[in-house]
């Protein structure tokens, strides 16, 4: 049912039961909120986006309050506009003075409100409030000084991820966001998605930097600089870079790292497609074993890290195969050594990932050999499109060069990993092609490739059946119990913490609607249809490393190396 409401003069048309917000936002008015987050319930904490509405004394939030017939409504009007003025000059009164400093400089909402409202100076002094750092997670940190108590972090947290790792503390203007107990966020739930750091307003929450160390590295001649990046970080560094984004990149990226300072270039990419094959010899033998219980699979650390706190009972029905990123970090540190006749302690290895917890993962227990770390530097497509810009490469105009043998090349289904649902996709079509010979028909994965936070499907290869389930975004979770609960068995289960999977990365551009995840999962679904390789056995780069460089490398030939261990963790709630 339509109503007509009447905004700044003019007559719009507005929807029953919608808020201001949304009806104004609709017609072409842009208000400014800080609180909000779009498809979550307002809160109105902020009190950024009131309005001036005719027979109410006072200002009512347009977030949160519904459109009523023949209301009458003015969006900017001079108490409107001082009472958003006044807000801005509250949070300002006790905020650092850093901004050149800051992480957010030049992309921070509350400097952008408070250039658009015309704060020139300081009318509203407060006590500044204490500095304080808190570094202790490999992946995030937190500045206290910098938050605005806008909440967003918490919800997206509680709701979305379900750690429910923060929340406010304390009372009136000792009020501030913390862990349990008030502990740093390494003894606390914190899973490392890095979901907070995408929704946060300013530079309160933002990913450990290792770009310093990185550079420090560079400038060494005595070291060898390696460096990985997995399949969807190409397109992710042409949005930062504002460029458009061509299959050609790639190769173009090559050169840009090459040019920056690092001796060789690895594909990500072919890691993926060796945990693809690992995981369907795993598959094939819980359907040959007719084993109780599914297979998880999954190449996202963060969902392992939630696994070992929350539900410990699966980590014995967990896969154990290595991340894409461990398994080049491994390889480049085993079999590129011996190519180049140095010693492991002599690589330096960089990854490059969408992902904050790929940060955590790197310096987790069981990811280093004889003390030295797989993995020695993790960067997100963000730090590297800065370390772009400080070297001063033009990316519009340099050649194309290709990556690094023997980690050069991948299959489309790399890429497809990248995505909700793709890499359980990934595995059944190499089973349909080991068992029948040939590929299989892209419309038997159209439900794992749907939308919704729980997916499944039965999925025939032959003669066996395999019941797949999907779980993006870890509020699945609780239909895939429901689920179970109701006699649902699953031979393979997938589950990603980012909703969308790694196109929602938190070390991804700041500028991720359901939109952008759309169109970057649809990027890499355009590629699955047309690169000619698109199965992990039809790669060379794989063929080659499975039937001549691993068999020939004695402290990888029985593949161990590429599987690791978890392990129930205990942490403060």
């Amino acid at each position: 049912m339509l109503l007509t409401i009447q905004v700044n003069n003019k007559k719009i048309r507005a929807e029953k039961g919608e808020t201001i917000l949304s009806a104004l936002n609709r017609n072409g008015i842009i208000i400014p909120t800080l609180c909000r987050m779009k498809d979550f319930t307002p809160t109105g904490a902020c009190r950024m986006c009131v309005v001036e509405v005719e027979g109410r004394d006072r200002l009512v939030t347009a977030c949160s309050q519904p459109v009523e017939e023949w209301m009458k409504i003015r969006t900017h009007s001079p108490r409107v506009i001082t009472a958003r003025k006044t807000i801005v000059e509250l949070l300002l009164s006790n905020h650092p003075d850093d901004c050149l400093y800051c992480d957010r400089n030049l992309n921070c909402e509350l400097q952008r409100l408070s250039e658009e409202l015309n704060i020139r100076e300081r009318r509203i002094k407060g006590r500044k409030l204490k500095p304080r750092l808190d570094q202790s997670s490999p992946a995030i940190v937190r500045e206290f000084a910098k938050c605005i108590l806008c909440g967003r972090c918490i919800r997206v947290c509680e709701e979305v991820v379900t750690a429910t790792s923060i929340d406010f503390m304390n009372r009136g203007r000792l009020t501030h966001i913390g862990a349990a107990m008030d502990r740093d966020l390494n003894f606390s739930s914190c899973i490392q998605c890095g979901q907070c750091v995408l929704v946060c307003p300013t530079g309160a929450l933002h990913e450990k930097h290792n770009i310093t160390e990185v550079q420090e590295y560079l400038n060494r001649h005595d070291i060898v600089k390696t460096i990985q990046y997995s399949p969807f970080v190409p397109a992710g560094i042409a949005e930062e870079l504002g460029i458009k984004y061509n299959k050609e990149f790639d190769r173009n990226l090559n050169a840009i790292l090459r040019r920056i300072g690092f001796d060789k270039v690895y594909s990500s990419g072919t890691g993926t497609d060796i945990s693809i094959t690992e995981l369907a010899d795993q598959v094939s033998s819980v359907i040959e074993k007719k084993a109780e219980g599914p297979l998880y699979i999954t190449a996202c650390p963060a969902w392992v890290k939630y696994a070992e706190q929350f539900s410990p009972e699966i980590i014995p029905r967990l896969s154990n195969v290595k991340s894409p990123q461990q398994i080049i970090g491994i390889l480049v540190k085993t079999i590129v050594a011996d190519q180049m006749d140095v010693q492991p302690e002599n690589i330096f290895s960089v990854s490059v990932t969408p992902c904050t917890a790929m940060k955590y993962e790197a310096r987790r227990d069981g990811m280093m050999r004889k003390g030295i770390s797989d993995v020695d530097s993790v960067l997100t497509v963000r730090e590297l499109s800065k370390l772009i810009r400080l070297y001063g490469v033009d990316v519009t105009n340099i050649e194309k060069e290709p990556a690094d043998e023997p980690l050069a090349g991948r299959s489309s289904s790399a890429m497809l990993a990248e995505v909700s649902g793709g890499l359980a996709e990934a595995v059944v079509r190499t089973l349909h092609h080991r068992k029948l010979g040939k590929d299989s028909d892209r419309q038997m994965f159209k439900k794992l490739r749907g939308s919704g936070t729980f997916r499944e499907s039965l999925i025939r290869i032959g003669e066996d059946e395999i019941n797949v389930a999907v779980v993006d975004g870890l509020a699945g979770l609780e239909k895939l119990k429901a689920a179970q609960a109701s006699g649902s068995k699953y031979d393979l289960i997938e589950v990603m913490t980012c909703t969308g999977g790694c196109v929602h990365g938190a070390g991804l551009s700041f500028t991720s609607s359901k939109e952008d995840v759309r169109d970057r999962a649809k990027l890499i679904y355009q590629a699955d249809d047309t690169e000619a390789i698109n199965l992990p056995c039809k790669s060379p780069s794989l063929i080659n490393l499975y039937e001549k460089l691993l068999k020939n490398n004695k402290e990888i030939s029985d593949k161990e190396i590429l599987h690791t261990r978890f392990e129930q963790r205990n942490v403060l709630l």
